[in-house]
């Protein structure tokens, strides 16, 4: 099943992707469940939006594809590495990324994002499914210069529209047999299947779990593969994963 969050008629609303239209549901499905309305809405007449705004927090996983920590120079951790990115940071698909001026470089990162739909501690990896809403894409954008300045990453990660989401949230998701695709105006620079994670999405919903409380709407985003780079004021960036559809982005200057 496919969950939407749109934009219609000056009202924000939910909905299930259905050939073409919206099936719109009586509230957040997170949380009011798949009650419907009873309306239908075209996609053509909908904005889509972020699909979720995290309640709390968005975790994020550094380096867990093996060739990313190389072409950087990095050593690949040996337990997932977290941080976090504000949810202030958050836009959706078809909203512009803002290059701030502190950052002469600012990279792109396709991502798979899981989508928390249960208050999470300590749950085990066996138990990782339980707590899964659904899945989504993100784009971890990141000032690569202030990353190696400031010595830590939370203003490098964390800038207003620096956590692209979207297009919508799927439950229904296969990430054994899923691919990652990211273009920067329409030239490969990613690909990779999801398979190429050190930390899978179960092992990383365990290790953060035993730090804190995952709350439902949390997203965690599970690290990008190798080909990142810079993109400029003018540039559009898609990212792809097969099965859950195309996150595209325009960016300008502030």
């Amino acid at each position: 099943m496919r969950i939407a969050r749109f934009s219609h008629q000056d009202a924000i609303r939910y909905g299930i992707v259905d050939d073409g239209e919206l099936v719109v549901l009586a509230g957040d499905p997170m949380f009011a469940g798949y009650d419907t309305t009873g309306e239908r809405v075209p996609l053509a007449d909908a904005v889509l939006l972020a699909p979720v705004i995290p309640r709390s927090k968005v975790v994020a996983v550094g380096r867990n594809y093996r060739a990313h920590a190389e072409e950087l120079g990095n050593e690949v951790p040996a337990e997932p590495m977290l941080f976090f990115k504000p949810n202030t940071a958050v836009i959706g698909p078809g909203d512009t990324i803002v290059r701030p001026p502190q950052s002469r470089f600012t990279s792109f990162e396709g991502e798979l994002a899981v989508v928390i739909g249960s208050i999470a501690k300590n749950v085990g990896a066996e138990r990782a499914d339980e707590v899964i809403f659904g899945y989504t894409i993100a784009n971890d954008i990141t000032a690569r210069d202030l990353q190696k300045t400031d010595g830590q990453w939370a203003r490098a990660k964390g800038f207003d529209t620096f956590c692209p989401l979207g297009p919508a949230i799927e439950t229904e998701f296969d990430v054994a047999t899923a691919t990652l695709e990211t273009r920067l105006n329409g030239e490969v620079a990613q690909s990779a299947p999801l398979t190429d994670m050190i930390h899978s999405v179960a092992d990383i919903i365990a290790y953060a779990s035993a730090a804190f409380t995952l709350l439902p709407g949390d997203v965690i985003l599970t690290g990008t593969p190798s080909g990142v780079g810079p993109f400029q004021a003018g540039d559009t960036i898609e990212v792809e994963i097969s099965g859950l559809g195309i996150l595209r982005n325009g960016a300008r200057d502030a």
